[in-house]
Order: C-alpha cells, then sequence, then structure tokens
C-alpha cells in the first residue's frame, strides 16, 4: 500500500521527492534559508514546479547559492545570468537577488545569524496546522504579513507575503501538510 501524500505534489516524480525530502522539514541553516528565499522570489508569479526543475541551474548560475558572492555581482555577471536560459530571465529578480544577498548579510551582522532573525517570529517552533485538504492551506497569513513588511524595511525585494508564506512552509515555520499524509507528524 502507498503511502498518503498531500494532493498538490502528486503525479511529478521531482514535486513527490521534494514533498517527502524537503517540504516543511525546519530549516536552521542560514546558507538552505537563503537558497528558499531565493528561489521563492523567482518563483514569484510562475509555479513551484517550475522553479524547482531548474533549481541545478540556480545553483550553478549563482555559485551555489552563495550570499557572500552574491552581494558582489557586477554589471557583467547580470548580464551573464539574463543570457541564461536554464535559470528565470527577469532582470527585477536578478538584481532584487543581489539587493537580498545584501540584505542577508546585514541581518546576519545584526541577529548573529538568519536563522535567529526568521525563527524569533514562531519563537523557534514550527506553527503545526491542521490541513484536511491542499484548497485550506492559505497563500498568506497575518504572520506572513508581518514578516513580509518586515524584510521589505530592511531592504529585501519580492517579498510580498504569499512569497514569505511559502517560504515557511518550505523551511518548516510552518507546518501545511494534510494532516492525512505521512509527512505530517515527520515534520
Amino acid at each position: 500500500m502507498s503511502k498518503y501524500r498531500c494532493a498538490w505534489c502528486l503525479g511529478d516524480p521531482l514535486y513527490e521527492a521534494y514533498h517527502d525530502k524537503e517540504w516543511g522539514v525546519p530549516l536552521k541553516d542560514d546558507d538552505a534559508l537563503f537558497e528558499f528565499l531565493i528561489l521563492e522570489t523567482f518563483q514569484a508569479g510562475l509555479s513551484w514546479i517550475t522553479i524547482l526543475r531548474k533549481r541545478e541551474n540556480f545553483r550553478e548560475a549563482l555559485d551555489g547559492f552563495d550570499y557572500q558572492k552574491i552581494s558582489k555581482y557586477d554589471l557583467e555577471k547580470i548580464a551573464s545570468l539574463l543570457k541564461n536560459t536554464g535559470i528565470v530571465r527577469n532582470k527585477l529578480k536578478i538584481h532584487a537577488t543581489i539587493t537580498n544577498a545584501r540584505s542577508f548579510l546585514k541581518i546576519q551582522e545584526e541577529f548573529g545569524s538568519f536563522n535567529a532573525y526568521i525563527w524569533k517570529f514562531v519563537d523557534g517552533v514550527p506553527i503545526k496546522n491542521t490541513v484536511t485538504s491542499a484548497k485550506d492551506i492559505p497563500a498568506n497569513t497575518a504572520l506572513s504579513d508581518a514578516i513580509s513588511k518586515d524584510l521589505k524595511k530592511r531592504g529585501f525585494k519580492f517579498v510580498g507575503s504569499t512569497v514569505v508564506y511559502a517560504h515557511m512552509q518550505a523551511t518548516g515555520m510552518v507546518n501545511d501538510h494534510e494532516i492525512k499524509c505521512f509527512r505530517y507528524h515527520e515534520v
């Protein structure tokens, strides 16, 4: 008998693997948090599966999501990214990635880590929702509104409330697995 999975990931092996191994797992590592923040900003207006399919291309193009390096990208690097057909070639999102890397470094300087900053919004403990169907999952919440507002105040771009809520789900700040899903109790 197969395991029950959240309905949103069914039918695509890449989506199912992401669901089974990553989505909703609490991440406390700044490198991983930055990677998801950048992937979520590129997702704005697109489907998550589109971003997942380009993830390795993003990793290669963005120096392994190294925010130290990204914060120093120059016009030549930006031009090469805009020509890279393996990633989302959106000029505003590419510029936002550089801005966000710089803002990420400032948060690390102020709080000691991005982890310490972002997880303070949930007192270090994931919010465990009781989702019975994918249609019950909100696109944003009052908390994602507040985090979005704070990130924007700190200079981040493309971090609207919906992007922030998706980041919270991906990094395990909130558990939105359906309660019947085998991952609900695992994460």
